[in-house]
């Protein structure tokens, strides 16, 4: 009987052990506009997945100068992102692309 307690208990450990570890942290970073456009939507998706995922901004812009705080909690235990920058159509500026290890850095400004 005894040993039947050991076995479930060292299952159950295990089982959580392996649940604990399959959680990844949420990512975050401030992201700067230093550019003189308005940037409109910012996408985001882990590098070799072919689709972007949905504008992480929504409803809101991030204008010249300012800066907000993006938090990427998607579930996955990837670091490397690759990054799309849409401006507002007045902009000279195209739509610009990027990948970066968002594990490793604390900022993102982008520039024109």
């Amino acid at each position: 009987m005894n040993r039947k307690i050991i076995v479930a208990v060292s299952a159950l450990a295990a089982l959580f052990a392996s649940a604990g570890t399959s959680f990844a942290e949420d990512l975050i970073f401030t992201l700067k506009n230093s550019t003189n456009s308005v940037l409109e939507r910012f996408h985001t998706s882990p590098v070799g997945v072919g689709e972007w995922e949905e504008d992480v901004f929504g409803e809101d812009v991030l204008e010249p100068g300012e800066s907000i705080e993006i938090t990427i909690a998607d579930g996955r235990t990837v670091c490397e992102y690759d990054m799309r920058f849409e401006f507002s159509e007045e902009s000279d500026l195209d739509i610009t692309e990027d990948s970066q290890n968002l594990c490793e850095i604390g900022a993102y400004e982008i520039h024109e």
